[in-house]
């Protein structure tokens, strides 16, 4: 009798294990482009490198995941100084989604946008200049 209720309660144990594996959030970052503008859900004008004159730049990126709803974040660094943390959430399994940094003219120098889940796991950086 001891041995089938041991038996037992692995058996639901482990159900539930599988239950929680099934139901924990997975994302994956298909692009992620630094650009002038977004028209159309397309970035415009992405590259690495940027005049110091660009006013303002666009993160846009694309999301697949195994929930229908949730968020990540971008994360503005410059010079690894975090400039601004912005949520966006996401509404379907594939999504496009921006944030929008201003850039001032004396912001020259190294600049990366952090891509993370809401828990703050890292799911893509891309990396970029102002000159």
């Amino acid at each position: 009798m001891k041995i089938k209720l041991f038996i037992t309660m692995i058996i639901l144990l482990s159900l539930s294990v599988i239950a929680f594996a099934q139901q924990a959030p997975e994302y994956s970052i298909t692009e992620a482009e630094i650009c002038t503008s977004v028209e159309d859900r397309t970035p415009v004008g992405a590259g690495n490198s940027f005049s110091s004159d660009v006013e303002e730049l666009y993160c846009f990126t694309k999301i697949v995941s195994n929930q229908d709803e949730g968020s990540i974040v971008h994360v503005w660094l410059y010079n690894d100084r975090v400039m601004a943390r912005v949520e966006l959430p996401f509404k379907a399994k594939h999504w496009r989604t921006w944030s929008k940094k201003t850039i001032l003219p004396s912001w020259t120098g190294k600049w990366r946008v952090d891509v993370e889940a809401s828990d703050g796991t890292l799911l893509s950086s891309k990396e970029f200049e102002i000159k």
